[in-house]
């Protein structure tokens, strides 16, 4: 028999009673199933796909092309309402559309040059991370590879040289050559060296 929230007597979990007088029973979520998607007011949207058209879009804003484009819109734009027909003219004098139209469209421009900049600094941020461990590895590898060096070099100061060799040999030769000239000389220093 199992306790009071404990397990039935099949050994399954027993759910708590919900709490409160006008408590209604809640249904448990389960963490093995996925939830059913909700229904959402505001549309969605992916936004990977929205940063990327918005590093297009500030791509383009950067560019002659944008500014030559602009400034031809604008210009047939004038022309267009100070010589065309009176009932052909959309915008009069003032010209108070063109200047909401320019102010719509930088109003647009200006989070999108945003929202690229901000996309850029992650970018630069990753590969700033990835120099750093990268740098930190190579002085790593500069360190070992210095004390392994140092190694080699104290062990090769304990090795005999060719040259120290050579003159070993020469210091031999020397002394069997005096020993051979003057065999007196040198039974004097053997027999000094003995005492």
């Amino acid at each position: 028999m199992g306790s009071e929230y404990g397990l039935t007597d099949r050994g399954e979990p027993k759910e708590r009673p919900p709490s409160g007088a006008s408590a209604l029973p809640r249904h448990r979520a389960r963490l093995d199933q996925p939830r059913a998607p909700r229904r959402r007011l505001l549309p969605q949207y992916d936004p990977e796909a929205f940063g990327r058209f918005s590093e297009r879009f500030a791509r383009f804003l950067g560019t002659g092309r944008f500014i030559v484009w602009m400034t031809v819109t604008i210009i047939v734009w004038l022309l267009w309402n100070v010589f065309a027909p009176t009932d052909l003219r959309f915008d009069e004098f003032p010209f108070i559309f063109l200047t909401l139209m320019l102010s719509l469209q930088a109003s647009y421009a200006a989070p999108l040059i945003l929202l690229a900049q901000n996309r850029q600094d992650d970018r630069d941020r990753v590969t700033y991370e990835q120099d750093r461990k990268q740098n930190e590895r190579s002085i790593a590898d500069t360190e070992y590879l210095t004390r392994e060096i140092a190694a080699l070099r104290m062990g090769l100061g304990e090795v005999a040289t060719r040259d120290w060799i050579r003159s070993e040999f020469q210091d031999l030769m020397k002394e069997m050559d005096e020993r051979r000239l003057f065999p007196e000389a040198s039974e004097n220093r053997s027999d000094e060296a003995d005492r």
